[in-house]
């Protein structure tokens, strides 16, 4: 798949290379999965051949997740406002939903900061960020700094380490695998929890 995706992208202009890592950035936040870390690691592999300048790469891969991020955001601010708290979803507790609310509040700014190192969360994050209302000017900054960092360790490891590539995107592979079963665990131990505190207070 690596080769495959290296040879189609090494055929584009420059200017489409750059278009093409802002749009795999941008979509993973809004219809995830999307393989957008191993196509910035190829842009970075590209920047070691000279097919793209790093800083540019650079600007579109951040400003690609920034705005993918608060797309989601926005939707998530949307979402809240329109339906959930119209009770028109008879489905969804109203009461559940402002305890997530409530302690993203507490701890939101946090994971968006982390926002980048969770694959795999990175649109539930965006998401539930805009329905806590957490502050714009706060929450794009953090975002911002969190691409940043994010993606300028990619584009380096691409350009530096271009021909083992594939070892780079596995190992990224597994550490997405590993930090998604931490972070599955974490939510059914808070879940069972709140079962078992919730038929103890029945009782």
């Amino acid at each position: 798949m690596f080769e495959s995706i290296l040879s189609q992208i090494s055929d584009f202009t420059p200017i489409w290379i750059y278009l093409t890592i802002f749009f795999f950035s941008y979509i993973e936040n809004i219809f995830p999965p999307s393989p957008s870390d191993l196509i910035v690691l190829i842009g970075g592999s590209l920047v070691g051949t000279g097919s793209a300048n790093f800083t540019i790469l650079f600007v579109f891969a951040t400003l690609g997740s920034l705005t993918g991020f608060l797309t989601a955001f926005i939707i998530g601010w949307q979402f809240d406002k329109k339906i959930i708290h119209s009770g028109k979803l008879k489905f969804i507790n109203i009461q559940s939903v402002e305890k997530v609310e409530s302690s993203f509040r507490k701890y939101g700014y946090f994971l968006i900061v982390a926002n980048r190192f969770l694959p795999g969360t990175r649109a539930v994050i965006s998401f539930f960020a805009g329905m806590s209302k957490l502050d714009v000017k706060k929450t794009t900054t953090l975002c911002l700094i969190s691409a940043a960092i994010w993606n300028g360790l990619l584009i380096y490891l691409g350009s530096t380490f271009g021909r083992n590539i594939e070892a780079i995107d596995k190992g990224i592979t597994n550490y997405s695998n590993v930090v998604l079963l931490i972070t599955i665990l974490i939510i059914l131990f808070f879940v069972i929890r709140y079962f078992i505190r919730k038929r103890k207070a029945n009782n």
